[in-house]
């Protein structure tokens, strides 16, 4: 079905496109969970300096900051199913180099195909604006939220999949390079049902076209200041601890696949609230919702140190690590759907490939320093993993405050504007 130009009059559209991608969150996304696993195993495997071993994980999030500052004002012109096939693309395309790179021993490679991949992520990051563009005020948070479940789906996929072609070839990992690939170039075909908007093109036509804020004028407005700044805290949190998860789990002593199901329970907790997330933030307010994220994250580090400070042995219980992570994916959905949510309602729609380009291009800009921070972390402080993940943790709470901070000064402008 060709896009379409069409005017909104219910949300019987809008529901059409959230199925579709909903899908899509499920199938394609299943990449991430998979290349979360094994990226930083594979770096540490590859790279001559341990301390670099997240880099192909930070690579990834670089694609996707470069990428948002395009992909956006395209998704804008061209529409969104343009930048969707792109995205498919660069991420197979990135899985495939990737495996060269583990074919050949490359740890240059590697990060060549998860710069690459960094491009599906970028993509994947604007499903759930698309959800939004042909939804009514009311269905938009839900809209939002059931895209954001598909990962529910993902987080079930991705790791099974990681399971079923570990060990099949002599390479390490390279099983799960080359099932991505097959994932993006099935996945992509998804996008032919989508029923979304051309783009602004045509409103270069009009004898008064709108005129978009400028990137100044719109920092300078305090909902999508503190969107950003709490989207960014929540994702860039979140990523920070995941990515040393993995390392640190093998690190203690326990299996690939034990890890493997860790990360499942993580990116199940980060999804399974979407279903009715829409209608908390309806009833409760998306300040409310945002608050109690920040809540949540801060209980996720203090779990995973309280299981440090239980262990015996140097080995934290594999509870801790279940306990922590499912406390992170849940932190995670409510801080970051909260400040999507918040985001999508403070601006025009002529202004959406501006605003949300540069929100995804701060989020996930941050999202890097969190990864690249977190390799160095857990692998360069102190001389054991047990330090290591201790100082992850740590490392979350001027982040917290940060964002705490935020949304109390969010409160108070409120009142004052209100007064």
């Amino acid at each position: 079905m060709s896009d379409t130009t069409a005017p909104l009059t219910d949300d019987r559209r809008a529901k059409r496109n959230v199925i579709v991608l909903v899908l899509a969150q499920a199938i394609l996304g299943a990449q991430m969970p998979m290349i979360f696993v094994v990226a930083g195993l594979a770096g540490k495997q590859l790279a001559s300096n341990i301390c670099w071993a997240t880099l192909p994980i930070t690579i990834i999030i670089l694609g996707s900051v470069t990428t948002a500052s395009w992909l956006s004002p395209l998704m804008q012109s061209r529409g969104r199913r343009f930048g969707f096939y792109i995205g498919a693309l660069g991420g197979a395309f990135g899985a495939a180099i990737a495996a060269y790179g583990l074919y050949i021993g490359s740890f240059t490679v590697l990060l060549i195909g998860s710069y690459f991949t960094g491009i599906y992520m970028s993509a994947q990051g604007f499903y759930r604006f698309a959800a939004t563009d042909t939804a009514s005020d009311s269905f938009k948070p839900k809209a939002i939220s059931y895209v954001m479940a598909g990962g529910l789906i993902s987080a079930i996929l991705g790791p099974q999949l990681n399971k079923l072609v570990d060990g099949n070839f002599v390479v390490p990992f390279l099983g799960t390079y080359l099932a991505i690939v097959v994932l993006n170039l099935g996945g992509v075909f998804l996008f032919l049902a989508l029923d979304l908007p051309k783009g602004s093109r045509s409103e270069t036509k009009l004898d008064n076209p709108p005129v978009a804020r400028t990137r100044r004028q719109l920092l300078k407005d305090p909902n999508i200041v503190v969107a950003m700044i709490v989207g960014l805290v929540s994702y860039s949190l979140m990523n920070l601890v995941m990515t040393s998860t993995p390392l640190a789990v093998v690190g203690c002593g326990y299996a690939l696949d034990q890890a493997n199901d860790i990360v499942s329970a993580h990116v199940l907790a980060m999804f399974a609230p979407s279903f009715f997330m829409g209608h908390l933030i309806v009833r409760f307010g998306v300040r409310t919702i945002m608050a109690t994220g920040l809540f949540i994250l801060t209980a996720a580090g203090l779990a995973a140190l309280a299981g440090e400070n239980l262990a015996d042995a140097n080995q934290p219980s594999l509870i801790s690590f279940y306990a922590a992570v499912i406390l992170l994916g849940l932190g995670w959905n409510f801080g970051f759907i909260g400040a999507t949510t918040l985001l999508t309602s403070s601006h025009a729609p002529h202004e959406r490939g501006v605003v949300q380009g540069l929100n995804d291009m701060v989020v996930f800009g941050s999202v890097m320093l969190a990864s690249l921070a977190s390799g160095g972390l857990m692998n360069c402080s102190g001389g054991s993993t047990i330090e290591g993940w201790t100082a992850v943790n740590f490392a979350m709470a001027p982040f917290l405050v940060l964002a705490g901070g935020a949304l109390v000064w969010l409160s108070l402008n409120s009142r004052r504007a209100a007064a």
